[in-house]
């Protein structure tokens, strides 16, 4: 399926089945909507870019420095456990590129749905650039990013880095002071946005951090805003390393198009065991399992199928052992 040349006639002798992967960006979003009873009050969308290694030569393979290695650099954004999007990209180009076009086009489909909710971006130092937070700032949702460190953040700080560095000799623990001030790179951006500075000593070194975000004081003090909301996405981390689980690594077909699909299949998967985490699964022990313990322990068991005239049998063993999990998530999806 996946080698498919886009634009292919359904006439085509060996190649009947296309996609459209415009459909799939609008499902993935649509399953999230679908999702809810009612509209929340206000959803975070975390972003990321991880790395897929490559060892052939794939269409869009590129060196990256920073890993190391050949590899696609593709997108991802999620909001809690659902995933919004699965963009592959070429690796040679910053990692927040194409990001404002996703999320204009995430946005307005929950708008549409969801014309009051509140929205709030959430990442890392790569997605702090001008062009992402003007969008934000001009169809008013919220950020967080991220701010890497440079020397005229270190002087803003430097009462507060002398606070941090007499509670750390005087107590002989880590310590941490939050301070917030308005910045304006002195090319890049176009206004002075509020940055939040956690001041910290640890042992025998700084650890300043940084994170640029829209939110006023009010909406967001400083020590919450970085501690509760900005640290929270690093569980986004944990639903990238899932998708490996589901083999989202295993792009080695020859153009980035078959490679693109080979990720959908990924996603969609993780789609199914997300909603059978969530369906099927609420409130046993199994409720926020990894995906590949789902996998292996739910769905990727032996079993001795014997069909007859009437009916198919599949029988498991008695030793089962997560069979009333298994039972569980088969009543709960079926009622």
């Amino acid at each position: 399926m996946e080698l498919t040349p886009a634009g292919c006639a359904l006439a085509e002798r060996y190649h009947k089945i296309t996609y459209s992967a415009e459909a799939i960006d609008a499902l993935l979003v649509e399953i999230f909507l679908e999702a809810h009873r009612k509209p929340p009050t206000e959803i975070v969308l975390d972003l990321d870019a991880t790395d897929t290694p490559l060892h052939g030569r794939q269409e869009g393979r590129f060196f990256h420095g920073y890993y190391n290695h050949y590899c696609y650099l593709p997108l991802y954004v999620f909001c809690g456990d659902h995933l919004l999007c699965a963009r592959l990209r070429p690796s040679n180009q910053d990692p927040s590129a194409g990001s404002p076009e996703e999320v204009a086009r995430i946005v307005a489909q929950i708008r549409k749905r969801w014309p009051k909710v509140r929205i709030v971006l959430r990442a890392d130092s790569g997605f702090c650039r001008q062009e992402l937070m003007a969008w934000c700032e001009t169809h008013a949702v919220d950020y967080v990013f991220g701010f890497a460190r440079n020397q005229r953040l270190r002087r803003k700080i430097a009462r507060a880095m002398r606070e941090a560095r007499q509670e750390h000799r005087r107590t002989g623990k880590p310590a941490r002071v939050f301070t917030e001030f308005f910045y304006r790179t002195r090319a890049s951006w176009s206004r002075a946005r509020r940055v939040v500075a956690k001041a910290e000593q640890i042992e025998g070194k700084e650890n300043p951090r940084y994170v640029v975000t829209s939110l006023a004081p009010e909406q967001g003090p400083a020590q919450r805003l970085y501690e509760q909301l900005y640290c929270a996405r690093g569980e986004m981390e944990n639903r990238i390393k899932e998708q490996l689980s589901l083999f989202s690594d295993r792009l080695s077909t020859e153009t980035l198009r078959a490679n693109q699909l080979r990720l959908y299949f990924s996603s969609l998967a993780y789609v199914l065991i997300h909603a059978l985490r969530r369906i099927g699964l609420r409130g046993t022990e199994w409720a926020e399992a990894q995906a590949e313990t789902i996998r292996l322990k739910l769905l990727k068991i032996a079993a001795r199928v014997r069909v007859t005239a009437r009916r198919i049998w599949v029988c498991y063993s008695g030793a089962y052992p997560w069979k009333h999990l298994f039972t569980a998530a088969w009543s709960a999806l079926r009622c």
